[in-house]
C-alpha cells in the first residue's frame, strides 16, 4: 500500500512490515528472512522433540499404566506390553544403550504374561501360588510412592529458585553506643560474683602434736586402781581420730612393754585391758 503526499513523493506506510512478513520464512532479529541462508548448518538431533521424558523403565510403564486409568493391582499386561515395545522401539532407533534398559523390562513383562498363561500350580503345602504381577506390583507402588514425594520435595520453597535472601548493609555510627544498666542487672552480677567467691575458699591446715609417751601415761593412770577396764571406754571420741590413732598406738606399746594385760572371755566377747599382774 503507498500513500502520496502533496509533494508527489511516495511513502512507504507503517503497516508494510507487517504484509511482507508474510512471505517471510522466519525473522532474526526482528527483521523478515526471505529466504534460507545458503551456509546455514542444522545437525540433525537439532529438530528430535520429545513429547514424554521418562527417568527409567519403572516411571515409563507407570506413566502408561495411570494415563489409561487402569487398576494397578490388576495390570492387563497385553495392552501394557503392546504400548511399551512401541516405545522402546522408537528409542532404539536413536540410543540403543538406552533402549537395552527398556528392553529388560519389556522381556520382564513377556516373562510375566507367559507365566499367567500357564495354568497355576499349587506349591508344596498347598496353597495356591502368588500371582505373578505381585513382584512388579509391588515395585510399582513403591516407585509411585518416592515419586510422589519428591514432587511434594520439589514444590518446597528453594533458596536462590523461589527466593533469594534479602542482605541491607547498614553504616554503623563512629560513636559505640552503649546499653542501659538497670538494677536487676547489677543484682545477677554482683550474685555470679559471690558464686565465684565461694569456689576460691582457703582451707587452714593445722598439725597437732601428740606424744605417744604421753598417751601411755594417760592410759596407766586410767588403769590404776581399776580390775578391768573395757576396750572402748579407754578412748575419747570426742578429741578426733587422730587422738584415737595414737591412743590405739600407746595401748600397743603398753601391751609390748608387759605392762598391760588385754583379755577376752570368749569369741565375740567384749575386750577387757587391766595392768599387768606383778609378783612381789
Amino acid at each position: 500500500m503507498t500513500t502520496v503526499t502533496t509533494d508527489d513523493t511516495p511513502e512507504i506506510s507503517s503497516d508494510l512490515p507487517e504484509a511482507v512478513d508474510t512471505v517471510a520464512v522466519a525473522r532474526l532479529y526482528g527483521e523478515p528472512l526471505f529466504q534460507m541462508p545458503l551456509d546455514l548448518y542444522i545437525p540433525p538431533d537439532a529438530l528430535e522433540v520429545f513429547l514424554e521424558a521418562f527417568q527409567g523403565p519403572l516411571d515409563l510403564l507407570l506413566y502408561l499404566i495411570r494415563k489409561q486409568n487402569f487398576n494397578i493391582l490388576d495390570i492387563p499386561l497385553a495392552d501394557v506390553t503392546r504400548q511399551y515395545l512401541s516405545y522402546v522401539e522408537q528409542i532404539r532407533v536413536h540410543n540403543l544403550e538406552l533402549a537395552s534398559e527398556y528392553l529388560l523390562m519389556a522381556a520382564m513383562l513377556i516373562e510375566i504374561k507367559s507365566r499367567m498363561l500357564l495354568p497355576p500350580k499349587k506349591s508344596e503345602d498347598g496353597k495356591e501360588v502368588e500371582d505373578p504381577r505381585a513382584e512388579l506390583v509391588r515395585r510399582l507402588l513403591e516407585y509411585e510412592q518416592m515419586k510422589l514425594a519428591a514432587a511434594r520435595l520439589d514444590r518446597l520453597p528453594q533458596l536462590g529458585r523461589d527466593f533469594l535472601r534479602a542482605q541491607v548493609h547498614i553504616e554503623q555510627s563512629l560513636t559505640p553506643v552503649f546499653p542501659d544498666v538497670n538494677a536487676d542487672d547489677l543484682r545477677e552480677a554482683w550474685l555470679d560474683i559471690l558464686k565465684r567467691a565461694k569456689l576460691n575458699q582457703h582451707h587452714k591446715i593445722s598439725r597437732e602434736q601428740l606424744s605417744v609417751r604421753e598417751h601411755m601415761s594417760i592410759v596407766l593412770r586410767r588403769l590404776q586402781g581399776q580390775r578391768f577396764v573395757e576396750f572402748e571406754h579407754l578412748f575419747d571420741v570426742s578429741r578426733g581420730q587422730a587422738v584415737l590413732v595414737v591412743t590405739f598406738i600407746a595401748m600397743l606399746e603398753l601391751a609390748r612393754e608387759r605392762l598391760l594385760e588385754i583379755t577376752q572371755a570368749e569369741a565375740f566377747a567384749p575386750i577387757y585391758v587391766r595392768l599387768a599382774y606383778t609378783p612381789a
